[in-house]
C-alpha cells in the first residue's frame, strides 16, 4: 500500500495517459470508411471480369443476402456502445490526469 501512496502522481498520470491513447486510438480504429480504396475497385473490376469469362451474369453475382432487421438492430446498438465506451475512457482518462496535477500531499 506504502507503494501506491508513495507513487500516486506516476500512477495517475501513467493510467490516465494510457486511457486517452487508447480511447483516441479504438475511436479512430473503429471509424467507418468514406469510400473504397484503388485496390478495393480494382479487386472488383477483376472479379467481374473472371466472373464474365466463366458465363456468370454479373449482376447475379454481386447480389448480397439482406440482413434481418434484427441484425441490423444489434450493429447499430454494438456500435453506440462502443462509442459510449471510448467517450468514459475518455473522460476517466482526463479525471486520472487532472486529479494527478490537483492532488497535494495531506499531512504535511
Amino acid at each position: 500500500m506504502e507503494f501506491f501512496i508513495k507513487h500516486q502522481k506516476v500512477l495517475l498520470r501513467s493510467i490516465g495517459a494510457v486511457l486517452i491513447v487508447v480511447s483516441f486510438a479504438a475511436f479512430f480504429w473503429t471509424a467507418p470508411k468514406k469510400g473504397f480504396t484503388e485496390n478495393e475497385i480494382a479487386a472488383a473490376n477483376v472479379a467481374r471480369m473472371e466472373a464474365k469469362m466463366a458465363g456468370q451474369s454479373s449482376s447475379s453475382s454481386s447480389k448480397e443476402p439482406k440482413e434481418s432487421p434484427f441484425l441490423q438492430t444489434y450493429k447499430q446498438t454494438q456500435e453506440k456502445q462502443m462509442r459510449y465506451m471510448l467517450i468514459i475512457m475518455m473522460v476517466f482518462g482526463i479525471g486520472f490526469l487532472g486529479y494527478s496535477f490537483l492532488s497535494s500531499k495531506k499531512g504535511a
